[in-house]
């Protein structure tokens, strides 16, 4: 089922929040409307909203690829973001992802075996000074935790489990 039969009033107040002339502007919030029921745009989705506001594919593609808070494949059901820029990388966050991702028995942008856990890079969440740091995406929207240890992501990992099953 496409997004405009899915979703015809919640695209019609999208658009009607930007000039008929700008309906381009109006990507974002559908990108963000076709990626809540299965955490990730598809290709079909993609195609529909570059229909709808009158660009390319491509550039619809684009922004999917740029912004960390949208993504093109299906993952865990909490998406861990663990900042590597460069000033997190210089306190620790680097082996902080490795570190983390070896206890799950995952690789970097793999999914913990039950399907719960996602962990992947990510470049500046902007708590450089209280690295490591990481973002859980989820349905319930976005919760970052600062001055992280693997020793209690793991803890929240194992809450996180009790509290989903």
């Amino acid at each position: 089922m496409s997004l405009a039969e899915k979703y015809p009033q919640e695209i019609q107040k999208i658009f009607a929040k930007y000039p008929p002339e700008q309906k381009r502007s109006a990507v974002m919030p559908l990108l963000h409307l076709a990626q809540r029921e299965e955490g990730y745009v598809d290709r079909h989705a993609m195609q529909e909203i570059a229909a709808l506001v009158d660009i390319a594919e491509t550039e619809v593609a684009s922004i999917v690829g740029f912004y960390t808070l949208y993504h093109d494949e299906p993952a865990g059901k909490l998406r861990f973001q663990v900042c590597t820029d460069l000033p997190c990388a210089l306190r620790g966050a680097e082996q902080f992802l490795a570190d983390l991702c070896a206890k799950l028995g995952i690789e970097p942008g793999g999914t913990t075996p039950d399907g719960l856990v996602t962990v992947e890079p990510v470049m500046c969440l902007a708590a450089c000074n209280k690295a490591p740091v990481f973002q859980i995406q989820g349905p319930d929207g976005i919760e970052y935790h600062e001055n992280m240890t693997v020793e209690k992501t793991l803890e929240l990992v194992e809450a996180l489990k009790k509290s989903s099953a």
